[in-house]
């Protein structure tokens, strides 16, 4: 083994790390939300006996002296002894330690933590034996029972993948017998008076059924669940009925039989009804019909068993009880998202119910009501998407049009909500009312039917826009705006043109902030959608109206917060139009003008509020990446003034936690600025000579901020390294001793994964910028990359650009690459069989795929290229086959998209072109090789186009005689 390499590795462990498999990674849930109520620790429980002192200290290791190892008597069997021990352990004084976990006294509070953690360690079966008959004890206090219900909880699943998977396994290598007196101890707990600790076991006994049921263990559970809604007390059923839901989010439909399926929703339906005269069993009942509903794919294909469903649901939505009105629209909402194809028959109805819902209900109702409308627009947007002009009556997915259908009262309806602001509204970003859910689905609305939405807008807009009333006047402007995205150009021109000279008026001289803050939000939505060099029709901004849009935003932005926030905004997209304008644009003139007044921004004492000083440097980030060769020298004048900046925010002494806070905020508003400067400055040739000047001073200052511990500015300055790299090119390796640990560092950091992608990008950066440059590094980062894919911590996400990064490193060190080839080429062989032949449940999934696909060839391509015209050529003979296979197997899979279909194609020509005659015999061999060039070279996308006529010149060198 080369000694480049410190630890064995087998390619098998990539299977595992890269999580494609449909039963390991079940796909996600419907719009799930968790109702229960917070089960955290609760706050200032009853004092312990001595509480803070030397006694306490000794009751708490005398509680936790249980944590020894159980030993079995050879006279006993196991199961029989664990149980035995666990029971006599429980004379011991768990309770106090969970009381005091919850302490006001920090030692106090510590030392319990302490304790439980040891506990857990030293004897997992009877710490979880313990925490449930804790939680199932009804001598025991609440705020004991619940912590211990939460500790239980959290020993059982995780967020992160790997950590989740271990607490699965740990959870199934248990003695059956005792988990056989946990379970018992949750199924107790349902017929607690005590409403926290039903619930909380209800959550439990869900993450247990998630772990066993697809196992095939616990058999009973779902019939044990079922008997209990028969049970007269309505706290049983209720408790029920909430773990049914909580069972349907935790476990996959294809884990359960129909049989049972069918008798889950016939208890949840039941328990609906208006006949079921208690109201917290209808909730739970309705709120468990949430989580169920991706089960009932069977049952809403059958149309008897649909109508009591939707009948229920829609009976539901007219309760007397908020909360059940509530809970019943979220079904409806999430019935649109995954039954959209049948429910053609109910739309009249639920029309009925939602526009009754949204003017006379409780705002929680309403919005979930409007929600309902937005959610059809979602699903018949996609619908249009995905089949443009080529949609047909016939096709998989039908589009039902209910949104066209709906539309001469659907408009109308959302137009009134617009009127229902609040005075005192919080324009922060978040906030969420009526007004906005109703200006967010008209939007939606807009995308769905284009040019057909505008005549029935605009009277409202003509018929408000003067009125003496502010909340007309924002009504009218916040319709006009959210209507921008979705007719045609031309429908909308003639209305901007007119609209613009009033709302630039609006925005100065309107007394009401709430309508400048609408109106700035409006002119931003009018340059990023009809504005810019893509339009085809006349532009809407002008070099006679371009001093006067700007005069007016430029003032603005030294509005309050939130205004200028807007016009800061407004100004970001104006820019962006003007990105791909080349040498000519409005703004150059200027161009000074508007960074002055940008950088002032960044400087005013209420920066902080409404997002503002994010904003400013987001606007002029954008304004940079605008400028052209004349106002190249003005962002030349930057580069000392941001560094200086950032310079400033490294000499700060002690901080507080909030200082510390937006002092990490600003560093990486600073260097993600530098970032784009960088760029820019380096692309043009006036510029990139004498901007490099400043190379060594902002990499000290990088060097310095990877110092501060903040993920956000380490990914910041990462990036801008790798812009400084690519622009200083060779030159960098002078950099390279030093900031080598640090890149090292970003490959390590499995824990905050976006820093270890972007610094998988920054390799790629390096490589294309040290060429072989980079050789004295590439056995600790190959080490680095080979480690990150065999780990199962690290987030799958980073593994498709890793293996981009071997093509990389590959064509930087050229044949120089042979010594990792024995490890790289399993690994990607492993890989791309994999992922080849992945069953995507999902179209997450099967983007994912896509793009792991796209890494493999990515690398493959890189190496083919690298040992082109080397005589190492003949290394790679031995892949060959294994490469074309991997093609094989996604032209017969077609489902890979255009960008892993051009990569593919472009492999294909790379194998040819590198192994020349020798790879010949192995193409004419390959199945579809030609069916797959022939496709490509017939597509309408022309970068697949172009890569296929590539490929066809290399593939018809190396198979001269046969004609492609």
């Amino acid at each position: 083994m080369p000694p480049f390499f410190p630890f064995s590795f087998s390619p098998h462990y990539l299977i595992s790390s890269l999580s494609l498999s449909p039963l390991s990674l079940p796909p996600p849930p419907l719009r799930r939300r968790r109702r229960a109520p917070p089960i955290g620790p609760a706050a200032g429980g009853p004092p312990a006996r001595g509480e803070g002192g030397s006694g306490c200290r000794r009751l708490l290791r005398r509680a936790c002296g249980f944590t020894a190892a159980v030993s079995l008597s050879p006279r006993t069997p196991p199961r029989d002894n664990i149980v035995y021990r666990m029971r006599v352990n429980m004379s011991l004084d768990i309770t106090q330690v969970l009381l005091s976990a919850q302490s006001p006294d920090g030692a106090t509070r510590k030392l319990a933590e302490e304790s439980l953690k040891q506990f857990q360690e030293q004897n997992l079966p009877g710490f979880l034996f313990s925490l449930s008959n804790e939680l199932a004890n009804e001598e025991k206090p609440e705020e004991s029972r619940r912590l211990a219900g939460l500790i239980l909880k959290n020993a059982l699943d995780a967020k992160e993948q790997h950590r989740k998977n271990e607490l699965f396994q740990r959870w199934l290598a248990l003695d059956v017998g005792v988990k056989a007196q946990i379970k018992g101890f949750l199924l107790q707990t349902l017929s607690s008076p005590v409403a926290s600790a039903r619930s909380t076991s209800s959550q439990v006994i869900a993450k247990v059924a998630g772990i066993e049921i697809p196992q095939k263990q616990w058999p009973e559970l779902i019939a044990s669940l079922l008997s209990n809604i028969h049970q007269v007390q309505p706290n049983v059923k209720q408790a029920t009925l909430e773990t049914l839901g909580y069972l349907c989010e935790e476990v996959s439909p294809e884990a359960v039989d129909q049989d049972q399926v069918n008798k889950i929703l016939t208890a949840v339906v039941q328990g609906m009804n208006a006949s079921e005269g208690n109201s917290d069993v209808r909730l739970a009942a309705t709120r468990a019909l949430y989580n169920a509903l991706g089960f009932a794919q069977v049952n809403f294909s059958n149309d008897m068993e649909r109508d009591y469903i939707m009948r229920v649901v829609c009976e539901a939505t007219q309760s007397t009880d908020v909360k059940i009105r509530q809970a019943a629209f979220e079904c409806l909402v999430a019935i649109s998202s995954t039954y959209y194809d049948k429910l053609a028959t109910y739309m009249q109805d639920i029309f009925n119910i939602t526009a009754k819902a949204v003017r006379g209900d409780e705002e929680s109702v309403a919005l979930q009501a409007i929600e309902f409308w937005s959610s059809i627009c979602d699903e018949e947007i996609d619908i249009l998407d995905e089949y443009s002009s080529e949609f047909t009556a016939d096709s998989d997915v039908p589009c039902y049009y209910f949104i066209k259908q709906a539309l001469p009262a659907l408009v109308p309806m959302l137009l009134e909500t617009l009127l229902k602001q609040e005075e005192d509204q919080d324009l922060d970003e978040g906030a969420w009312n009526l007004a906005m859910a109703g200006g967010t689905c008209l939007g939606l609305v807009a995308r769905t039917v284009g040019d057909d939405i505008v005549p029935l807008v605009m009277p409202f807009v003509e018929e408000n826009i003067t009125k003496p009333d502010w909340r007309h006047r924002e009504a009218a402007t916040y319709a006009f705006g959210s209507i921008l995205e979705g007719p045609s150009a031309d429908k909308l021109a003639p209305l901007v043109n007119v609209a613009l000279n009033f709302m630039l008026s609006a925005l100065v001289n309107d007394p009401s902030n709430h309508v400048k803050d609408t109106t700035a939000w409006t002119l931003g939505r009018i340059f990023e959608f009809l504005h810019g060099s893509a339009l085809e029709t006349a532009p809407i901004i002008t070099s006679e109206n371009c001093q006067q849009i700007l005069t007016v935003l430029l003032q603005s932005m030294k509005d309050v917060p939130n205004v200028a926030e807007k016009a800061c905004g407004a100004l970001y997209f104006l820019a962006q139009g003007y990105v791909d304008a080349g040498s000519a644009s409005p703004l150059t003139p200027f161009f000074q003008d508007i960074i002055q007044s940008l950088l002032f921004v960044t400087h005013r004492e209420d920066a902080g509020e409404s997002r503002l000083r994010t904003a400013a440097y987001e606007t002029l980030n954008e304004v940079v990446r605008c400028s052209i060769e004349e106002t190249g020298p003005i962002v030349m004048q930057l580069v000392p003034v941001i560094m200086m900046e950032l310079h400033q925010t490294l000499e700060a002494g002690k901080l507080s936690t909030d200082e510390r806070e937006k002092r990490s905020e600003l560093q990486g508003l600073l260097c993600g600025c530098l970032q784009v400067i960088i760029q820019k400055l380096g692309a043009m040739e006036s510029t990139k000579y004498s901007f490099l000047q400043y190379a060594d001073q902002m990499m000290e200052l990088f060097l310095r901020v990877f110092a501060c511990r903040n993920a956000t500015v380490h990914e910041e300055a990462m990036l801008a390294i790798g812009a400084l790299a690519y622009a200083a090119g060779p030159n960098f390796s002078k950099y390279m001793p030093q900031f080598y640990q640090y890149l090292e560092m970003g490959l390590q950091n499995f824990e905050e994964y976006q820093v270890c992608a972007i610094t998988v990008g920054v390799v790629g950066d390096l490589c294309r910028a040290l060429e072989d440059k980079i050789l004295p590094y590439c056995d600790g980062i190959m080490t680095q990359l080979l480690k990150d894919l065999s780990s199962n911590q690290l987030h799958r996400s980073v593994k498709p650009p890793i293996f981009s990064c071997f093509g990389d490193i590959a064509l930087a060190i050229g044949e120089n690459f042979e010594k990792y080839l024995i490890y790289a080429m399993p690994m990607l062989q492993s890989a791309a069989d994999l992922s080849a032949h992945a069953a995507a449940a999902d179209d997450e999934m099967l983007d994912y795929t896509n793009q792991l696909r796209n890494g493999i060839l990515e690398a493959y391509s890189g190496i083919l290229q690298g040992f082109k015209s080397s005589p190492k050529t003949q290394l790679l003979m031995q892949y060959a086959p294994n490469i074309l296979n991997f093609l094989d197997a996604l032209y017969n899979g077609k489902d890979m998209d255009d960008t892993v279909m051009k990569t593919a194609i472009g492999v294909l020509g790379d194998l040819a072109d590198t192994l020349g005659v020798h790879a010949g015999p192995l193409i004419n061999q390959s199945i579809s090789s030609k069916k797959f060039l022939e496709e490509c070279l017939a597509s309408d996308d022309p970068l697949v186009k172009e890569s296929a006529d590539w490929a066809r010149v290399a593939i018809s060198r190396a198979i001269s005689y046969l004609a492609f």
